[in-house]
């Protein structure tokens, strides 16, 4: 079946009625782009199918509780998100993996934005920078940086201070310069 034939809500409604034809349309529709924000938080590309796989069976049976007010898109981005980051917590077995560095208070990373904390990078060359960076330094990263998530949210989400929030960004920000060398600064 080609996927380009239905609307966003006949791919919703067959899903609700558990039509496998329309699960399939729609893993096909957000896959790939799903994938990305994935092979971003774990790293390497078998854990990034795990967490598609669990999201995407997230996504199957909640899909009842989309109101469709939103993007469909947005809301399984939402999914992908909280379960590649709830994955991440079970693989280490730690609640908080965020190593205690100190804070330094002239850090305004509220006003980095994506384009001045990295140059313009082909996206698989980024991923894998990304990719190396340590796990709770990436997981701030892509909520800041490729998720747009301010830093008082990503605080929220991880169970930690805005200060660790910044400072961990501002980590992986000053790593991927360090690796990207001379070339970028």
């Amino acid at each position: 079946m080609n996927t380009e034939l239905y609307t966003e809500e006949d791919l919703i409604k067959g899903c609700r009625q558990g039509k496998r034809p329309f699960q399939e349309m729609l893993y096909r529709r957000y896959a790939k782009k799903m994938y990305g924000i994935c092979l971003s938080y774990a790293g390497d590309r078998d854990f990034a199918q795990d967490m598609l796989q669990v999201a995407f069976i997230k996504v199957f049976r909640n899909l009842d509780n989309f109101e469709e007010r939103g993007s469909l898109e947005g809301w399984i981005r939402r999914i992908v998100v909280r379960t590649a980051i709830d994955l991440l917590r079970q693989k280490t077995g730690k609640e908080n993996f965020f190593e205690d560095i100190t804070i330094d208070s002239s850090l305004n990373t509220d006003t980095i934005v994506y384009n001045q904390a990295l140059p313009d990078l082909g996206l698989k060359e980024l991923m894998g920078f990304i990719s190396r960076l340590p796990e709770g330094a990436r997981m701030v990263f892509n909520l800041f940086a490729l998720e747009g998530y301010s830093h008082k949210e990503i605080a929220q989400e991880l169970n930690i201070s805005e200060g660790t929030s910044k400072s961990q960004f501002n980590r992986a920000r000053n790593i991927l310069k360090s690796w990207l060398g001379d070339k970028y600064r």
